[in-house]
């Protein structure tokens, strides 16, 4: 059996997340409904992460196993002539038997986009999060920081979703923050986040430039693991899953 690696790219803002639900429109579940009219196989396309929904992703990797020998240049053509126009096959190789798309990742990077124009940009509505206001981007570029490093991120995590997770431990590598005239782009990559974890981060960072909290609350919420010492959750419409790192 074969082990296909995919990467894809796709604009979340018409899905409810990657995972399959039986209510809800996913990413996966136009995935395998797509493969399965190509290679004439129900199959599971195993992910690399959980994007909530509104989520982009710029480089999405998954695992696919399949008996059908069509080649990976092939299989990318066929996928992409019937997949909506909100997501494509970016390559397909054969991986080794042990590869998966999750469990063999090292880590991911994230980046979320901020448009501080004043006015809001009507073809970005749901690719960027509209903040019309002054943003002292040298100030939370060092305030970034201090997410750098081993965190326990239990404060930096949706309270249903705690449970979930056997430790809240992640190594965060770089975290930063930088303009680019009215775009304004907060990038952080490590080892694992929990939910909603990038999304909290950001929404600390516009609290802290607003002054409804210091850059204190980040140390004290890593050390006590409360949520309420941090800023709200940001939307999820500028969040893009970036890289995935093996």
């Amino acid at each position: 059996m074969r082990n296909l690696k995919i990467y894809i790219a796709y604009d979340g803002s018409c899905y409810h997340g990657w995972q399959r639900q039986e209510n809800n429109i996913t990413v996966q579940q136009v995935i395998e409904d797509t493969l399965l009219r190509i290679l004439g196989e129900r199959v599971t396309a195993h992910g690399c992460s959980r994007t909530d929904a509104g989520v982009h992703a710029r480089e999405f990797c998954m695992t696919v196993r399949t008996d059908n020998p069509i080649p990976c240049p092939g299989l990318v053509r066929a996928m992409n002539g019937q997949l909506p126009d909100d997501i494509a096959v970016k390559s397909c190789e054969d991986a080794p038997e042990d590869f998966h798309a999750r469990f063999s990742s090292k880590g991911k990077e994230y980046v979320y986009i901020i448009n501080t124009a004043p006015v809001r940009d009507v073809f970005a509505n749901r690719h960027a999060l509209h903040y019309p206001h002054p943003l002292d981007v040298p100030r939370l570029d060092a305030a970034a920081k201090l997410y750098v490093g081993e965190r326990d991120l239990a404060a930096f995590c949706r309270a249903e979703s705690l449970a979930q997770h056997k430790t809240t431990v992640r190594t965060v590598y770089s975290a930063g923050m930088e303009r680019c005239g009215d775009r304004v782009t907060f990038t952080v990559s490590g080892s694992g986040f929990l939910h909603h974890t990038v999304r909290i981060m950001v929404g600390t960072l516009l609290w802290i430039n607003e002054g409804k909290i210091s850059e204190d609350n980040i140390t004290k919420a890593f050390a006590a693991g409360d949520r309420e010492l941090l800023g709200v959750t940001a939307p999820p419409d500028g969040l893009y899953l970036n890289k995935v790192l093996y």
